[in-house]
């Protein structure tokens, strides 16, 4: 298979539906949005009321996608998602792209979104505590990942330094973020870190 299947991967409000479209335009690919390949394709098992979110069958997920995969004519594929780590066939992966924002400006971008409650804590804490590039970490080969700190940058910015990536004109980084530690040399974890 000669395709380019990308991954853009981030905490939820950190920008990856933004990113990944303009990106798609860019590299004239083919974009899933993997909420709406979800319901589009049944893969959904129920509804998490409390977090007001869907649950996916990961296993009819990965098969529905190696088939999507496998049909798509064009060249180049962006998956969009925060579980795109788990749910992408592996051997199909060519890169992923962790959005990574300061929980600061992270913050309010979920709080104009109408994050509250335990649904803001929780998914503050998921970009603290690194969750995402985690799990991208425990899926697939650490050359494949890039993680971005986007923070206060525009998405045509984001975008050339996924191009320039792609085109291996910059290197890829895992761990070059560390909010936990940000937090806590300022003194202000108690503010985003609440159950």
């Amino acid at each position: 298979m000669n395709k380019r299947v990308i991954l853009i991967t981030g905490t939820p409000c950190v920008g990856k539906t933004t990113v990944a479209q303009q990106l798609t335009t860019r590299l004239n690919a083919r974009y899933i949005n993997l909420t709406e390949f979800a319901e589009t394709h049944n893969l959904t098992m129920e509804k998490d009321a409390q977090r007001n979110t869907i649950i996916i069958n990961e296993q009819k997920m990965l098969k529905e996608m190696r088939q999507t995969l496998d049909n798509e004519e064009k060249s180049a594929v962006i998956v969009d998602g925060h579980f795109a780590a788990a749910v992408v066939p592996k051997d199909y992966v060519t890169r992923i792209f962790v959005l990574r924002r300061n929980p600061k400006e992270l913050r309010g971008f979920m709080e104009k979104c109408g994050f509250q409650g335990n649904k803001l804590w929780e998914n503050l804490a998921s970009e603290i505590l690194d969750v995402c590039l985690v799990e991208a970490l425990q899926e697939h080969a650490k050359e494949k990942i890039c993680e971005l700190d986007i923070t206060g940058k525009t998405v045509d910015a984001v975008v050339d330094e996924i191009t320039a990536v792609l085109n291996e004109e910059k290197n890829c980084a895992v761990g070059i973020v560390d909010w936990l530690g940000m937090l806590e040399r300022e003194g202000i974890i108690d503010q985003y870190m609440k159950t």
